[in-house]
């Protein structure tokens, strides 16, 4: 289970590590670390609490501007500040965060709302009680990318990654 945990944060990594981080929100910051401090990739952060919609509480997009399908989960608790980012195919980020639903029923919240947003599957894989779920729209550069992980207490751990395409 760890090794598919590992796994997906690597490949959320390795789609981000191509992104132009400096263009990813022009009212970020970079501050060079002391001469001292080991060296550091910088990404711009956005604020932990995502954007109030009082419309649809289930529909509140990870950051502002983030696309319908990169939403957070209903209850879901973010752990840290998603890291963000731009690039020619769009702006994308990654977030990890814990629910209290199980892997699957977050898998599935995620592959219904890429699907209505005009994303084709193009991945799924279980691994015990872990689920990972991947979409993408080829023609646009939009993509998404969940793995969810049962851990201690009953909770759901989640890594989700997406591009919003061009």
């Amino acid at each position: 289970m760890k090794r598919i945990v590992a796994v997906a944060w690597m490949a959320g990594a390795v789609g981000l590590a191509g992104c132009d981080r400096t263009a990813a929100d022009s009212t970020a910051t970079v501050e060079a670390p002391p001469a001292a401090a080991p060296t550091a990739t910088v990404a711009s952060e956005t604020p932990m609490t995502p954007p109030d919609d009082t419309a649809s509480p289930a529909a509140r997009p990870i950051v502002e501007g983030a696309p319908a399908f990169a939403v957070l989960y209903p209850g879901g608790e973010i752990e840290a500040p998603p890291t963000v980012a731009t690039s020619a195919a769009g702006p994308g980020g990654l977030v990890a965060f814990r629910t209290d639903a199980d892997p699957a029923t977050v898998v599935e919240f995620y592959r219904a709302r890429a699907e209505a947003a005009g994303l084709s599957s193009v991945m799924a894989m279980n691994m015990g009680d872990a689920r990972s779920y991947g979409a993408a729209k080829a023609d646009a550069g939009a993509n998404l990318q969940v793995v969810a992980s049962p851990v201690e207490g009953g909770q759901t751990s989640v890594q989700l990654s997406w591009s919003a395409g061009g």
